[in-house]
């Protein structure tokens, strides 16, 4: 039985994003799945859901886990951005084989708050009361913020077909002290499966200082950061040498399908 790999993606993304990972792990036997978050399905031009602004991170967490459960075996399970937070919450509730957490957010505890983060969400801090809105994201603040080692041909191409995020969700990861549920936090005592993170020296969203602690918070975890690669690590030029490196180490760290059923 191939091993199966849940590929949930970032902010202000779709399913769509990880095309490349998919088929470069499909073609070395994974069989892959990338679901579009909850609301994330509208198209990048038209308005958002109405109740998109609202939607808490853990509802995101909800939705995928439901899907996770209807496998036949226990996934890995790999997150960019905030999908690697979600990821992060899923290994704490035993659903992951392994974890794969690209440039991820971090969790309740962590101060995720940099400079070059401020830079990326500033519009929205302007905002009194962002955190019950859809957020949409300018141009020139995707470029900044995740886009930065794109080609420019690229950039457009790839911001054209974004769309929106919570702005509940983004308050649930930002200002985690604030949130009396702890949609965000992770009990990293349950998270016993093997951990990979990774990350980016330019990357602005997720800086690699703020990614390390991550992967400190997860006994026995491998960090590695990647010279001239950005928060959109799984898209820029090269983009294969993460992915090789991903599968190396899958290769070496995960154990039989038929040992870890769900």
């Amino acid at each position: 039985m191939s091993e199966t790999i849940v590929m949930i993606h970032g902010m202000w993304c779709c399913g769509w994003h990880w095309n490349k990972y998919e088929a470069f792990f499909n073609a070395r036997g994974y069989t892959c799945y990338s679901p579009t978050l909850r609301y994330h399905n509208t198209g990048p031009k038209a308005p958002p859901h109405p109740k998109l602004g609202t939607t808490s991170l853990l509802d995101y967490v909800q939705d995928i886990e439901n899907q996770v459960l209807k496998l036949d075996q226990k996934p890995i399970i790999m997150g960019h951005s905030m999908g690697g937070l979600i990821a992060q919450i899923l290994g704490s509730r035993g659903r992951a084989k392994a974890l794969v957490l690209v440039a991820p957010a971090s969790p309740g505890g962590i101060n995720p708050i940099k400079l070059t983060v401020i830079k990326s969400f500033w519009k929205f801090l302007a905002d009194l009361e962002f955190w019950k809105k859809p957020l949409g994201l300018s141009f020139e603040t995707a470029v900044y913020a995740a886009f930065n080692l794109l080609p420019v041909e690229d950039q457009k191409a790839v911001y054209e077909r974004c769309g929106y995020e919570s702005g509940r969700a983004a308050a649930e990861i930002g200002f985690w002290m604030f949130d009396p549920k702890g949609a965000s936090r992770v009990d990293e005592s349950t998270v016993t499966c093997p951990v990979l993170v990774v990350s980016g020296t330019e990357d602005r969203m997720t800086p690699p200082s703020v990614v390390r602690k991550v992967a400190k918070k997860y006994k026995g975890s491998t960090y590695k950061e990647f010279k001239n690669y950005a928060h959109w690590m799984i898209g820029e030029p090269g983009w294969e040498k993460i992915a090789e490196f991903i599968a190396n180490w899958l290769s070496s760290n995960i154990v039989s399908s038929e040992s870890t059923k769900i």
